[in-house]
């Protein structure tokens, strides 16, 4: 790695590879750079290749550098003004409705206390009809 690459500066690079999670950018004969996904563009990128193709030349900033492990991050985004923020209208929360009010039927079935039915259930379990044998 050369010492003229320096956190915050912006250069121009050559892409010389694309990957899933990135693209690969040559900034000068032996020193290159990594444009994470995340960093190609304002927005969400789906598809790299939707943005770039090998060889384009772009404008980077270097985010950072590692030259223990031999790293550089770069952004394409950090280059580029962001977009103008969209007036997003404020959701307003739903009004719920009430439940309506249904009166009770003799013999409806629905919900019912365990007060309501512990009586009927113990006089179900002394039926002998019902028991298996």
């Amino acid at each position: 790695m050369t010492e003229k690459i320096e956190t915050g500066s912006i250069l121009t690079g050559k892409v010389t590879g694309i990957q899933p999670y990135g693209a690969f950018v040559a900034l000068n004969g032996n020193t290159q750079g990594l444009v994470h996904i995340s960093e190609i563009t304002h927005g969400y990128v789906k598809d790299i290749n939707d943005h770039l193709k090998v060889g384009d030349e772009v404008q980077v900033k270097v985010l950072s550098v590692d030259e223990a492990a031999g790293k550089i991050g770069l952004s394409i985004k950090a280059t580029e003004e962001p977009p103008a923020q969209q007036v997003v209208k404020a959701k307003r929360p739903r009004k719920r409705q009430a439940a309506a009010i249904v009166p009770e039927i003799e013999g409806q079935q629905g919900f019912n206390t365990l007060k309501d039915k512990l009586q009927e259930w113990i006089d179900q379990s002394q039926r002998e009809d019902l028991i298996k044998k």
